[in-house]
């Protein structure tokens, strides 16, 4: 295994200034790559298989709306046959079926995990990898170039290197966040 630190960046500009002053500091193409990371959920058609089927903190929102359905569909035939009297038996119906919509709405939403979960979940980006192990410049150092450039994250990974990429990306992994404080730490220990 070899020890990776990827920028991603949104700009592609920004990825060629990495791509350029990386050589420049003595990393060679062998050990250094760059490839665009499809937005989340479109992952589906790569061959190392395919994207998540829901995104991380839902896994309770399927049985949240169906307990809010059914509450709101009873409170909205409640109501709808109050109305029923003014609007007829067809009162009855709507205000089920509007309360068994709202109740669906709002039992999801409420068994929602409330936690963010940006940091799961790759951006759409130009990815610049550089294999460490074999480089002259150490990891602080490719934080710190990464960064310069304009990266909107810095990642850390282990993972194979084989022709001159990083063979076994997965995107849709999470991704190990760094930054120059992390790294400078990690060296120091």
């Amino acid at each position: 295994m070899a020890t990776i630190i990827a920028g991603g960046f949104a700009v592609h500009d920004e990825a060629e200034k990495a791509l350029r002053l990386l050589r420049e500091a003595g990393v060679d193409d062998d050990n250094l790559c760059s490839f665009r990371v499809n937005p989340p959920g479109e992952h589906s058609n790569l061959a190392m298989g395919g994207d998540r089927h829901e995104s991380p903190g839902t896994k309770h929102a399927d049985r949240g709306a169906a307990m809010g359905a059914a509450v709101g569909a009873a409170a909205g035939a409640a109501a709808g046959a109050a109305a029923s009297v003014v609007l007829g038996p067809v009162a009855i119906a709507g205000g089920a079926g509007v309360g068994a919509y709202t109740g669906a709405l709002v039992g999801a939403l409420g068994a929602m995990d409330k936690r963010t979960h940006a940091d799961e979940m790759r951006p759409a980006e130009t990815l610049v990898a550089v294999n460490v192990d074999t480089g002259p410049v150490p990891p602080e150092g490719l934080v710190a170039i990464f960064e310069h450039c304009g990266a909107q994250q810095v990642e850390t990974a282990e993972g194979t290197w084989a022709n001159g990429e990083w063979s076994d990306f997965d995107p849709v992994s999470r991704p190990h966040l760094v930054s120059s404080l992390y790294v400078d730490r990690r060296a120091a220990s």
